[in-house]
């Protein structure tokens, strides 16, 4: 689960990187050892850290097929709360296919591969990214990508979900002051919920406006690059032909 890095910020990445990933076996095993890791993680503020004990709680105690399942509803239906930051950033615009490459090419330079399937802009992988970059530049990095983590973390409070601690815990690493609220949680996740008409609004709001630069993007390519999700019964790009 965790990779083989060095100092507290570069274990940080890696740890939160496996905890937003999609649910697998592995990664609750590593739950102990992840709760360890960030406990002695003198790069997150104390309340941080309380958010984050939560939520390996609650993956510790739920069986697999449940937390695929709500990890399906929260992070896949909607771009409200999508983990992959150019749906955010560069909506289906040609900028999109770009940055993906030049993300890629930011990868490969550290020596990480993606798997078949794995999309660069996924916050996941990102962070795998970040976690092998030396500390001032991986926060440097990451602050780029503030804005996004914020909204993020905000839909998720609004919709009781405790992945809210494992996004707002990129907040401080970012050099952002944002404090994740725990008031008005229910005993279960409000994950099933559709997105609102509020979530909708945003979305429209956001794509009205130029196309935000991510990491470098610079020209766009003369068709968009088609990426696909590696996960079971993730639903298909609309873009592939049936």
């Amino acid at each position: 689960m965790m990779a083989a890095t060095t100092g507290s910020t570069g274990v940080v990445f890696s740890v939160l990187s496996a905890l937003l990933d999609y649910p697998d076996p592995s990664t609750q095993r590593a739950l102990p050892e992840a709760r360890t890791l960030l406990n002695a993680a003198r790069a997150l503020p104390l309340d941080v850290r309380a958010g984050l004990d939560r939520f390996i709680d609650e993956y510790a105690q739920r069986d697999l097929m449940t937390l695929q399942e709500r990890y399906v509803a929260l992070f896949d239906r909607g771009r409200a709360t999508s983990l992959y930051l150019f749906e955010h950033v560069h909506g289906e615009s040609r900028d999109r296919g770009q940055a993906m490459v030049d993300l890629l090419n930011m990868y490969e330079k550290q020596g990480l591969h993606l798997r078949p399937g794995e999309l660069p802009d996924y916050l996941p992988v990102f962070l795998e990214y970040l976690s092998r970059l030396p500390e001032k530049e991986a926060r440097s990095l990451l602050a780029e990508t503030g804005e996004i983590l914020q909204a993020i973390t905000t839909r998720l409070t609004e919709r009781a979900s405790r992945y809210r601690f494992v996004v707002g815990a990129l907040l401080p690493l970012a050099g952002i002051r944002h404090s994740v609220s725990s008031d008005g949680e229910s005993a279960d996740d409000d994950v099933d919920a559709p997105p609102s008409a509020a979530d909708y609004r945003a979305l429209d709001a956001a794509y009205a406006d130029e196309p935000v630069r991510f990491v470098g993007a610079e020209t766009p390519v003369t068709e968009p690059l088609h990426f696909y999700d590696k996960r079971p019964g993730h639903p298909r790009d609309p873009r592939e032909p049936r």
